[in-house]
């Protein structure tokens, strides 16, 4: 079950704080109802944070603009206020944009 020296091993460092992201922005439209906005905000905008420092980390540097914006949009030290229809339709697309990073996001395993 080895492999050979040719083929680079990769790992995927942003996976799991996509899935967590992904996690917490489909569970939104509830959470809010609830009064746990700044607990999403809080999160989704550190973890959009930790998947745009491992993008970096894998030289991908394209993904760094999006998530510097998902974490600018759902700060809550100066939260923005959208409307409820808006909220509900960037939320899972930018739940989309976490799961497609933590795929894609690889670097080489050191």
């Amino acid at each position: 079950m080895g492999t050979d020296n040719q083929t680079p091993v990769f790992q995927r460092n942003a996976l799991a704080p996509g899935i967590l992201a992904a996690i917490v922005l489909f569970l939104a439209p509830v959470l809010f109802t609830l009064d746990w906005d700044t607990f999403v905000r809080y999160a989704v905008s550190i973890l959009a944070l930790i998947v745009a420092w491992f993008a970096g980390q894998a030289k991908q540097w394209w993904w760094i603009p999006l998530f510097g914006a998902i974490a600018v949009v759902w700060n809550p030290v100066f939260p923005l206020s959208l409307d409820e229809a808006l909220w509900n339709g960037i939320q899972p697309a930018a739940a989309v944009f976490f799961l497609v990073a933590g795929a894609f996001i690889k670097s080489p395993r050191s």
